[in-house]
C-alpha cells in the first residue's frame, strides 16, 4: 500500500465514522472530503469539483422537480383517494393495494417523497377502517424502498451504478433494465408483508391530544347542514348573460360562495366578482343563510337546475378550492356594534360568514341581523388564498383555527392531466433515446413549469440539495481509489475471500458487502464506493460488469433491516409505533430473500 492510498483511506474511513456519528451532517462530512482530498495530492482540486459537472447530478436534481409536479398536482393524492375507495374494509387487499400504488409512484419520483404523501393517507384509511397503523407503515415503507429497483430512475443508487458503466466505457443500464428484478421483488414483498405483518405490534400509534378540526366538524357544529346547494344554470335561464351586480340585489339571503366551470378534463371553481358575467352550464354554489326562503322556487323562478351534493351535505367535497377558519372578533374591533350584514366581511374580505359562536353557545337564528361583540367566534368561508390573508391583512379579527384540510390543499389541484402528459412524455423520450437521458429530464422540467405544475420558487425547493452534495463529495473517492490502487486492492480482497468460489457466490459476497455497508452509511454513498469495486471484480474474472453492477444496485436499496438504514424507514417509526427491534425481526428475513432472488434472476436475466 502506498502513501498516497493510505491518505485516501484514512480519508474515506473518517468520512464513514462521521456517517455513522451523524456529526457533522452527511453533506457537510461531504463538502469537508472535497477540500480535503487535493491535500492528498491524488486528485486537484479541480477533479475534486467535477462532480458538479456530472451529467447524473443534473439528472437527479430534475427528476425531484419532476417528482414536485407529481405532488403539486395531486396525481399521489387521487391514488390515495382511489386507495381508500377501493380497497374497502379488507385490510389484506389494502395492503396489497397500497404496496402496489406506492411502488409504481415511486419508480418516477423519489421514494421518500412518496411515503412522506402517503402517511397522511394511510393514517386517514386507519381512522376510517379502524385498522392499527403499525400494520400498513412498514408496507409502505418496504414498497417504497423495492420501488427502487423497478427503473433506472427510481432511485439513486441506481443512477450512480449507471454512471460508473459509462465512466468506465460501458453503455450502461437501459431504463427499464431493473423492471424485471423489481416486479419480482414487488411479488415477494406483497407476499412476505401479508405474512411477517403478524410479527408488527397490534396498537395504534399514539396520537396527538389536540386535533385539528375538519370541515366536517364545524359543519356539524354550526349547524349547516340543510344550508348549502348547488345550482345549474340552464338553457333560457334569466340569470344568463348577466352580470352578478345585475342580479344580487332581486335575489336577498342567499350567498354565491364560488362559480364552477365545467371543462373538457376538469371543472374550474371562480371566485364571484359584481363584474362576473353569469352563463348557460356554470353551477353556483350557494348558502342559504336567511330563514323563509325557498330555494325549490328561486331555482324554478330563475331556470336553474338542483345537482345533488357530496355525503357531508356541505361544500367538503371542494376543499382544495374552499376551505373555512374560526376567527375571533377583537376587542377593539370596528365590527363591534355592527351586524353581521352591516359588517360586508364578503366585500372586504372576500369571506362569507356561516355561523357565529358566542360563548359556547351557537347562535342559528336571524344570523345576518345578530350584533357581533368582543369575543364573538365568527366561522367565515371563502377561497383559501382570502384565508390566508385574513391573518396579515385583516386586523378586526383574530385567526383562531384552520381545519386540518388547509394543510392538504395542492398548489396546483387542477394540472394533473399536464404534470402526467410531461411525466409519460419524459419517460418516452428516455426509453426510445431520442435524446440523451439528462437532456429528456430538463425538457420535462421545463414543461413542468411551462404548464404551470411548478413553479421556480417550488422547483428549487423540491431538489434535495443535502443529497446532492453527498453524492458530488463521495465522487472523488471512486476516481481517487482508482488511481492509486484501491479499487483493484478492494477487488483482490474480495476475489480472495471468495477464493475458487462460483461467481454466483461472488455476486453474493458483493450483495453482503454492500448491504451491510448500507447499514452504517447511506445507500448513495454506498453504491459510489461500491460500484467500482464490483467491475473491478468482473474484469479480474473476465466476465461481464453488468451483472455485477446490477448486484451491487439491487443491494444498495435493500435497506430494510434497521430505522436507519434509509429515511424511507425513518419516516414511518412515528407513525407506526415501531422500534428498532420490529425493523431487525421484519428487515433481516426480507433482506436474505432478496439476496437468494438475485442471485438466481441477475445471471438468468444479465448473462455473465
Amino acid at each position: 500500500m502506498n502513501t498516497e492510498l493510505a491518505l485516501v483511506l484514512l480519508l474515506l474511513a473518517a468520512a464513514i465514522v462521521m456517517f455513522v456519528a451523524n456529526r457533522p451532517r452527511m453533506d457537510a462530512v461531504a463538502l469537508l472530503m472535497i477540500v480535503l482530498m487535493p491535500f492528498t495530492g491524488v486528485l486537484t482540486i479541480n477533479e475534486a469539483l467535477a462532480g458538479f459537472s456530472d451529467p447524473s447530478i443534473i439528472l437527479i436534481a430534475g427528476l425531484f422537480v419532476i417528482g414536485e409536479g407529481l405532488v403539486r398536482t395531486g396525481v399521489a393524492r387521487r391514488l390515495g383517494d382511489w386507495l381508500n375507495a377501493t380497497a374497502g374494509q379488507s385490510e389484506t387487499r389494502m395492503l396489497m393495494l397500497l404496496m402496489l400504488c406506492v411502488s409504481g409512484l415511486g419508480a418516477f419520483m423519489s421514494s421518500t417523497a412518496v411515503v412522506a404523501i402517503f402517511i397522511p393517507v394511510v393514517l386517514r384509511i386507519c381512522q376510517n377502517t379502524g385498522t392499527a397503523p403499525s400494520q400498513l407503515m412498514m408496507p409502505l415503507s418496504v414498497a417504497a424502498l423495492v420501488s427502487g429497483m423497478l427503473t433506472l430512475v427510481a432511485t439513486t443508487p441506481n443512477l450512480v451504478v449507471h454512471a460508473e458503466l459509462v465512466r468506465q466505457g460501458a453503455e450502461g443500464f437501459g431504463f427499464f433494465t431493473f423492471t424485471p428484478f423489481g416486479l419480482a421483488f414487488l411479488v415477494l414483498a406483497i407476499a412476505y408483508m401479508l405474512v411477517a405483518r403478524r410479527m408488527l405490534p397490534a396498537q395504534a400509534a399514539p396520537e396527538s391530544e389536540q386535533r385539528a378540526p375538519n370541515l366536517r366538524d364545524w359543519v356539524r357544529e354550526y349547524g349547516l347542514v340543510g344550508r348549502a346547494f348547488q345550482l345549474r344554470i340552464r338553457p333560457g335561464s334569466a340569470l344568463a348573460g348577466q352580470r352578478l351586480e345585475e342580479v344580487r340585489s332581486s335575489i336577498q339571503g342567499i350567498n354565491l360562495l364560488a362559480i364552477e366551470l365545467p371543462g373538457r378534463f376538469h371543472t374550474e371553481v371562480i371566485r364571484p366578482t359584481p363584474r362576473t358575467e353569469l352563463a348557460v352550464g356554470q353551477v353556483l354554489l350557494l348558502d342559504v343563510v336567511a330563514p323563509g326562503v325557498d330555494i325549490v322556487k328561486v331555482a324554478a323562478e330563475y331556470g336553474l337546475e338542483a345537482l345533488p351534493l357530496g355525503e357531508c351535505g356541505y361544500f367538503t367535497d371542494r376543499s382544495q378550492e374552499l376551505g373555512m377558519v374560526e376567527a375571533l372578533v377583537a376587542p377593539e374591533s370596528r365590527l363591534i356594534g355592527r351586524s353581521v350584514l352591516e359588517a360586508r366581511m364578503q366585500s372586504e374580505t372576500g369571506l362569507t360568514v356561516l355561523g357565529l359562536r358566542r360563548g359556547r353557545t351557537v347562535l342559528t337564528e336571524d344570523l345576518l341581523e345578530e350584533r357581533l361583540k368582543g369575543g364573538d367566534t365568527l366561522l367565515l368561508t371563502g377561497f383559501w388564498s382570502d384565508i390566508r390573508k385574513l391573518r396579515s391583512d385583516y386586523h378586526d379579527l383574530v385567526l383562531l383555527r384552520l381545519p386540518a384540510e388547509e394543510r392538504e390543499v395542492l398548489p396546483a389541484a387542477s394540472r394533473a392531466p399536464q404534470s402526467v402528459a410531461v411525466l409519460a412524455l419524459t419517460v418516452g423520450m428516455m426509453v426510445s433515446g431520442i435524446v440523451p437521458n439528462v437532456h429528456a429530464v430538463l425538457i420535462g422540467c421545463l414543461l413542468m413549469g411551462l404548464l404551470r405544475c411548478v413553479d421556480f420558487n417550488s422547483a428549487y425547493a423540491s431538489i434535495s440539495w443535502k443529497s446532492l452534495v453527498l453524492i458530488v463529495g463521495m465522487l472523488p473517492f471512486s476516481l481517487a481509489l482508482q488511481r492509486t490502487g484501491g479499487v483493484d486492492l478492494a477487488a483482490e480482497a474480495v476475489m480472495r475471500l471468495a477464493g475458487d468460489a462460483a461467481p454466483h457466490l461472488v455476486l453474493g459476497l458483493l450483495f453482503v458487502i454492500t448491504a451491510t455497508l448500507g447499514l452504517f452509511i447511506s445507500n448513495t454513498a454506498t453504491a459510489v464506493l461500491m460500484a467500482p469495486v464490483a467491475i473491478a471484480v468482473a474484469t479480474e474474472l473476465g466476465l461481464s460488469p453488468y451483472p455485477f453492477a446490477m448486484i451491487v444496485a439491487i443491494a444498495a436499496s435493500a435497506a430494510f433491516m434497521t430505522p436507519i438504514s434509509s429515511p424511507v424507514n425513518t419516516l414511518v417509526v412515528g407513525p407506526g409505533g415501531y422500534g428498532f427491534g420490529d425493523f431487525v425481526k421484519v428487515g433481516v428475513p426480507f433482506t436474505l430473500i432478496v439476496m437468494a432472488a438475485s442471485l438466481v434472476l441477475v445471471p438468468w436475466l444479465l448473462p455473465l
